[in-house]
């Protein structure tokens, strides 16, 4: 796939505004500011580079900020369905936003992408899917590299939400049946700006490695907190922090931290008959033409998939409905639940009307900063 020069006109918060002209609407509720503005940014961003058209139809990208808010989310989404009649939903970036789009998505039958990990069990969000890793299929790269590594015991330093909530049970169940055991959990708000108390206790019992379960440049001060406590032992990253802002607010402190990726990140580094090195190497080679060099990032990269994904079950839905109508909306279900394996800069995802996570337990990899920069492990 290759960006298309031109932009696609998008709106901005009260900015937005609909277009008669455009024939597929969707809707992108991001955070644009608050908390995860360092994730939502890059996707606008992205999204900004997609194809103006798709199948021989214009798209019309309305991009609403949540301000990292469930209840702006609500509103946004409500917005997109009632007043611009989109076919689509997307967002949004932080696990708690994202579910409330996937509730608007399930009482509406509007198709959801979300760009962050959600709960997509189909009697919970039977319209939405994860552009993202599900923490599952991140906890089986993290579980499996920490038995090589020779870990037993482990920490937990996360976010008191959604997300951080689901990394530790599947966490839990990928090791069920290991040695690996967590021997303390500690939590912490996304705007919390000390975790002094919970790094004391995590590292109290010198757990042989400590799992951070948080994301952008907001990962970067449990590490640097668990460093100025003295903590040797290994820490792990998941991939709501594998991006560069962890390396430039974490400095030196983050050196060796092992990260959970999409094999996009290290796309130099993959072997050349890996099923995602191709159209990685497509985005990032776009990307860092507008943005300079060593700029990708997860986010960005999740837009990127979702355009891959839109340009494959678009032209499918259009055979058989016309935008603007729940048949439409259900022909786009469809065609995403049969379209069978799809190479993205994240792995390969495969959605059926069971499997709404799509992605395998061998998609994610592991990364270790090193040097200042990722090293494939």
């Amino acid at each position: 796939m290759k960006y298309s020069k031109s932009l696609i006109t998008i709106a901005v918060a009260a900015l937005a505004t609909t277009s008669a002209l455009a024939d597929i609407t969707i809707g992108v509720s991001l955070s644009l500011t608050g908390p995860t503005s360092a994730l939502g940014i890059p996707i606008k961003n992205a999204i900004a580079m997609w194809p103006t058209s798709i199948g021989g139809e214009k798209l019309n990208v309305i991009i609403l900020d949540d301000a990292t808010d469930p209840a702006n989310a609500t509103k946004n989404a409500r917005r997109f369905v009632t007043d611009d009649k989109v076919d689509i939903l997307l967002g949004s970036v932080a696990t708690p936003p994202a579910n409330a789009v996937a509730a608007v998505a399930s009482e509406t039958g509007t198709m959801h992408l979300a760009f962050a990990p959600i709960d997509v069990s189909t009697n919970k969000a039977p319209w939405s899917y994860n552009m993202p890793q599900s923490t599952l299929v991140m906890s089986h790269a993290i579980v499996a590299h920490m038995k090589k590594q020779g870990v037993k015991t482990v920490g937990f330093l996360g976010y008191a939400d959604a997300y951080g909530e689901l990394f530790l049970r599947d966490m839990k169940v990928k090791m069920a049946g290991t040695d690996l055991k967590f021997v303390s959990e500690e939590r912490f708000a996304r705007t919390d700006t000390s975790v002094t108390g919970q790094a004391l206790k995590v590292t109290a019992g010198a757990p042989d490695a400590i799992l951070i379960v948080a994301s952008g440049s907001g990962a970067a001060m449990p590490h640097k907190a668990l460093i100025e406590r003295g903590y040797k032992g290994k820490i792990y990253q998941t991939h709501g922090a594998a991006s560069r802002d962890l390396m430039r607010v974490g400095g030196k402190d983050v050196e060796g931290a092992f990260v959970v990726a999409g094999p996009g990140m290290v796309a130099e580094q993959l072997p050349a008959n890996h099923p995602s090195k191709k159209v990685a190497m497509a985005h990032v080679e776009a990307w860092e033409k507008v943005y300079g060099p060593n700029t990708r990032n997860p986010f960005a990269a999740h837009a990127y998939d979702a355009s891959i994904v839109l340009q494959k079950i678009i032209p499918v839905a259009l055979k058989t409905a016309k935008p603007g109508t729940k048949e439409f909306r259900g022909a786009l279900k469809a065609a995403l639940e049969n379209a069978g394996p799809i190479p993205l800069f994240h792995g390969i995802v495969n959605y059926t009307a069971t499997n709404h996570a799509g992605y395998t337990d061998e998609t994610g990899v592991i990364m270790r900063i090193t040097n200042g920069d990722w090293k494939l492990q």
